[in-house]
């Protein structure tokens, strides 16, 4: 479902032609792909950063979390899956020879190909879609295609919580926002083993449903006085999380890990202060480009800050296997469905953050195109 030549709002239905495959490429045909905020940006606005829809001459297809059966696979012996595997799809996939690739963060290369992302006018959003052998993940029979299509925000979420945050068992982690990604953050560090989950979001609503998603703990941070500085606004925001859970700022009950989805500045700052000495801070969510951070307040902690994007090697094996285990319910998180020629309503829900039925959307997901 392309965007139709780089037109802020409009999309449009074309037929293309059904890609060719290479001798270690695989073609498979979409069946499920949930709905990305992304999706929803280039829609409204054209571009994400530098990734510029304008950059599609021909437009381009929304899409990249999706899940699909194999249908023909390349020549090589190398490939190991097989016609008829339901698999999850890994939409982004680097040119496997450049430095950041061979040293196993293929995440970071320069000549990444991401679905839906410009300059490649590829998305998910077809009947069939063409990647690299090693970029499908065969998923078990007692897994749904939607629960598949889930596995690339849960391998956001599993990058971020694993990887680059280096969760342990018995920590004390903080979440900030409550988004599809924050709550598969939640989830994921549930998973690995924390002790102590504390959900953080202006909406009463979300952290209700983080909850009875999770059974986290919340805080609602209070409004900051008109006449209050930052200084004094972040010192009574942490001294109420301190009083209103019993959060110390140091030893077992201080908090070891933030990880942070909404990409706010007042989240950012918040989540810096809230953490023990020696803490990690994960950015995972987008914010804007000029935000500022307490260099100061960071420094005299050794608080460790780092960032998260996207997913590399090993990333979406951990996600299937949580999920599979039980570790992981993916199923409560999808919200809403649509039927493949009524994806545009799938991204206004998702845009107002509920479906026609007037019930919360966290995750919408569309059906694949109908049987020819």
């Amino acid at each position: 479902m392309p965007a139709e030549h780089g037109k802020t709002g409009v999309v449009s239905y074309e037929e293309r032609p059904i890609p060719e495959i290479g001798p270690m490429d695989v073609l498979v045909e979409v069946k499920k792909t949930g709905v990305c905020g992304s999706d929803v940006h280039y829609w409204q606005h054209g571009a994400i950063g530098p990734f510029a829809v304008s950059l599609c001459p021909n437009g381009m297809c929304l899409g990249h979390e999706s899940s699909g059966i194999v249908v023909k696979v390349g020549s090589d012996e190398k490939v190991k899956v097989k016609p008829g595997q339901r698999v999850a799809m890994e939409p982004g996939f680097g040119c496997g020879v450049c430095s950041d690739c061979k040293s196993g963060r293929y995440e970071l290369c320069e000549f990444m190909t991401f679905a839906a992302t410009p300059p490649f006018e590829g998305g998910t959003l077809c009947r069939y879609f063409k990647l690299p052998a090693d970029f499908v993940h065969p998923i078990a029979d007692s897994l749904t295609l939607e629960e598949g299509a889930m596995m690339e925000p849960l391998s956001v979420a599993v990058h971020a919580a694993a990887k680059i945050g280096q969760i342990k068992v018995n920590e004390n982690v903080i979440v900030f926002g409550c988004g599809p990604v924050g709550l598969l953050l939640i989830a994921t560090a549930k998973a690995l083993g924390a002790r102590r989950i504390i959900a953080v979001d202006i909406n009463q609503e979300r952290l209700t449903f983080a909850k009875r998603y999770a059974n986290t703990e919340s805080f609602q941070p209070p409004s900051k006085n008109e006449n209050e500085s930052q200084d004094e606004y972040m010192a009574r925001t942490v001294k109420e999380l301190h009083n209103t859970l019993g959060v110390e700022s140091r030893g077992i009950n201080g908090i070891d890990l933030v990880l942070e989805a909404s990409g706010a500045q007042p989240c950012i700052t918040m989540g810096l202060h809230f953490l023990k000495p020696a803490g990690r801070f994960v950015q995972v969510g987008m914010g804007r480009p000029d935000i500022q951070i307490p260099v100061g307040a960071m420094m005299s902690k050794e608080i460790q800050y780092r960032t998260s994007f996207r997913y590399g090697p090993g990333t979406y094996a951990l996600a299937i296997d949580l999920v599979s285990q039980g570790k992981i319910d993916l199923k409560a998180l999808h919200t809403h469905s649509f039927a493949y020629n009524d994806a545009l309503s799938a991204f206004e829900a998702t845009k107002a953050g509920k479906g026609k039925d007037g019930k919360s959307l966290i995750k919408a997901v569309i059906d694949g195109p109908e049987e020819l």
